[in-house]
């Protein structure tokens, strides 16, 4: 990572500064910087023949639940070992300085909540949460089995992770939540995302005429325009760089 100082404009250091209300929508890019692959990286070891798309749908789940179950076992696992990252840590920060916050991700390793974040929308589920397959019902614990996948002690339906998966339609409540945190929002923040990836994609479209558009990665997105800030680089190197412009004289806890 380089040491450069990051350039960052000082109308969007005032905007932040005196916001009331600010919206932050993070991709797979942030949690790359803690070490967690994305699907569309290269699988590893004994994945590397599979295609992501193949193990990551129901349709995958009902042809092979042992397969499906064992790959999201082995990618809890590097969940379970990455650490929040800088620009995590610098998020639960800003959100301690503003009136109101709210994070949406696509990501699902529970990283933002580790770091301490409070107010999170989790788009796209939690790899570390399970749930029954047949109904979406959460499952907390279960008993000991030799069968792989387990199944919940209640029904007897098969557990997986819950996460929405290719062809799974996003929960309507947690959509709609995310769409009205969004059009009420003073700034909003597209960080570490391809900006292709729907209907979280769609989100920046919604704000308001007198909103600012935030756009924080290492490549120009779709979201990118002569009427937004774009801010070229990791979210571990610009975010504390951000909130310490922003609020310089905050006292450390």
């Amino acid at each position: 990572m380089s040491n450069e100082p990051v350039s960052i404009p000082l109308e969007l250091i005032e905007a932040l500064r005196h916001a009331q209300d600010v919206v932050v929508s993070t991709g797979a890019g942030i949690s790359a910087e803690s070490g967690i692959p994305t699907y569309r990286d290269a699988q590893t070891g004994i994945w590397a023949k599979y295609d992501f798309q193949e193990l990551a749908t129901p349709q995958a789940f009902k042809r092979n639940p042992k397969l499906v179950w064992e790959w999201y076992t082995w990618r809890r696992k590097l969940v379970s070992e990455a650490e929040p990252n800088a620009g995590h840590l610098a998020l639960v920060e800003m959100e301690q300085k503003l009136p109101k916050f709210t994070l949406i991700t696509q990501n699902v390793d529970g990283l933002h909540k580790r770091a301490g974040s409070k107010n999170v929308i989790e788009l796209h589920g939690n790899i570390m949460r399970t749930k029954r397959f047949d109904d979406g019902v959460i499952v907390e614990s279960w008993p000991e089995t030799d069968e792989v996948p387990p199944r919940c002690p209640q029904t007897g339906s098969l557990l997986r992770p819950d996460v929405v998966w290719f062809h799974e339609n996003l929960s309507e409540e947690v959509l709609a939540k995310a769409r009205e945190a969004t059009k009420t929002c003073d700034l909003f923040f597209t960080i570490g995302t391809s900006g292709l990836v729907q209907p979280a994609a769609s989100l920046p479209m919604l704000i308001k005429a007198t909103a600012k558009l935030v756009v924080i990665n290492p490549d120009v997105t779709p979201h990118f325009s002569e009427k937004s800030y774009f801010l070229q680089g990791p979210a571990g190197k610009i975010l504390p760089e951000l909130v310490k412009a922003t609020w310089p004289y905050a006292k450390k806890d």
